[in-house]
């Protein structure tokens, strides 16, 4: 089947066609290391390993690039206010961001995780293109660009002109427009700075001071990329002023539109129905996330829902994706541990079953990548492969070897079924006692089956979790 995705800029969905058949370039805005990595920016790089995962998955040869701005406001700000270097203070919290990746299994997804001030050059060129093409002008040591001279300006975001005047306007007495955005600010002190030379109405202008923000990613996909790549991901926040005015940079410079062919953004992420901010309390770091939860529930209650959409964080319901996991495991497991033969009479029923999923999951993820409904097929395969365990004393193997296969390729997109526990049995009289305890509670002898769960835990250190989907098992610790 052929990908389709949500492209931002024709606000449509669109057949995934990269520029270079069968390399795909990628971009997706990341981490500004002032603080702790959050919950929002868990959402959104977890939302894009899905993506390249498929991508990948479907035979593209992907280059996955996310930045690391070093250079910005806010890492200043927070530098002054501990009396550190401002590199000092990134590089710290740039490596526990890595410890972050690393801990949610995605940080490898990415390629290449350059660096904003490693690009000032190429910074400095782009500059100079949009002066020399009267998009930008000096001020006062800054230099500008001049939004009206860019037609286009608004087409990401749909915003009329004179709307802009209510979103985040940088102040500056002598502007040409009140909206106009700094290419390159002045030096003050206490700052990160750079000497650049520009030329300027034939005459030669050094400038001491630090690139904008929106002008480093352009500058760097340039070089990276060249003029004109094919996906550039991001929270869907960033849709003005960032990514509306890399827009206008890039095809401005470069004489190329677009400069990126599918721009895809992400929903953002609130704890208790409320923008997360540290003035409400319900700031969540992905570390603090992780001391309660396994990186594979974070990623399961990911996927749960679509990537273009705003996810609630609740710790309630990462219980119940802590549950669903535990379910998804324990089935699995039951299925896995199945007496093997060369051949069985019902090999057929499970082939059949490997098909669908794999097709059903294909045809969910090349929907735009709409992770609950793949989610969905996988669980439904799973509970196929429950119920086809407790009917059937025995599999084939190559039927069985098919149907782990389309289980694990589905579930590593996600980053869960990781743990190996799915391959250990349990007891048979521990099995006994689960179907049991089932029994039992459907006719409602409580106490009976309150008895066997306790009997499981304290004889084979058994818990059992009552999910919606079913009863999981697992053992303590683990």
């Amino acid at each position: 089947m052929a990908l389709v995705v949500y492209n931002t800029l024709s606000k449509s969905k669109e057949e995934f066609i990269p520029i270079n058949n069968g390399k795909v370039d990628m971009f997706v805005c990341g981490l500004t290391p002032y603080d702790d990595a959050h919950l929002g920016h868990a959402k959104t790089f977890i939302g894009f390993a899905f993506v390249v995962r498929w991508l990948r998955h479907k035979g593209f040869k992907v280059k996955y690039v996310q930045n690391i701005t070093d250079i910005e406001d806010k890492i200043i700000a927070r530098a002054h206010e501990r009396n550190m270097d401002p590199f000092e203070l990134e590089r710290y919290y740039e490596q526990r961001f890595f410890e972050d990746m690393a801990a949610l299994g995605i940080k490898d997804d990415v390629d290449v995780y350059p660096r904003s001030h490693d690009y000032i050059d190429a910074i400095r060129g782009q500059i100079q293109l949009l002066l020399d093409k009267g998009y930008a002008y000096p001020l006062d040591g800054d230099v500008y660009y001049n939004v009206v001279k860019f037609r286009d300006y608004t087409k990401l975001s749909g915003m009329k002109l004179d709307e802009l005047e209510k979103h985040r306007i940088e102040p500056k007495e002598g502007k040409v427009n009140v909206y106009d955005f700094a290419l390159w600010k002045a030096s003050k002190p206490g700052e990160p700075m750079w000497e650049i030379k520009l030329k300027v109405d034939g005459k030669e202008l050094t400038l001491t001071g630090r690139p904008g923000w929106h002008i480093e990613d352009t500058a760097m996909t340039h070089e990276i990329f060249g003029p004109r790549y094919d996906l550039h991901g991001g929270a869907n926040e960033l849709i003005f002023p960032h990514h509306t005015n890399e827009i206008a940079q890039a095809e401005a410079a470069y004489d190329v539109s677009p400069f990126v062919k599918y721009w895809l953004h992400s929903g953002v992420l609130n704890v208790d129905n409320a923008k997360m901010s540290k003035s409400l309390k319900n700031f969540v770091t992905i570390r603090e996330a992780l001391k309660g939860f396994d990186a594979e529930v974070l990623k399961l209650f990911t996927a749960s829902t679509h990537y273009r959409k705003e996810l609630n964080y609740r710790e309630a319901l990462m219980g119940e994706a802590r549950q669903r996991l535990n379910y998804l495991y324990a089935a699995f497991s039951i299925f896995y541990n199945m007496h093997e033969v060369q051949e069985s009479k019902d090999d057929a029923e499970i082939v059949k079953a490997a098909d669908t999923l794999s097709e059903e999951f294909s045809a969910a993820m090349d929907d735009d990548f709409n992770t609950p409904l793949a989610l969905s097929r996988l669980t439904v395969a799973i509970n196929q492969l429950r119920a086809f365990a407790e009917e059937h004393n025995e599999i084939g193997s190559k039927a069985k070897s098919r149907m782990v296969a389309a289980v694990l390729e589905a579930a590593a997109i996600f980053g869960i079924l990781g743990h190996d526990t799915y391959k250990t049995s349990i007891p048979m009289e521990a099995d006994r006692l689960i179907k049991e305890r089932e029994r039992l509670r459907k006719n409602k002898k409580f106490e009976e089956s309150d008895r066997i769960r306790d009997k499981l835990k304290s004889e084979y250190g058994i818990l059992l979790e009552d999910t919606e989907l079913g009863t999981a098992w697992y053992r303590e610790g683990v």
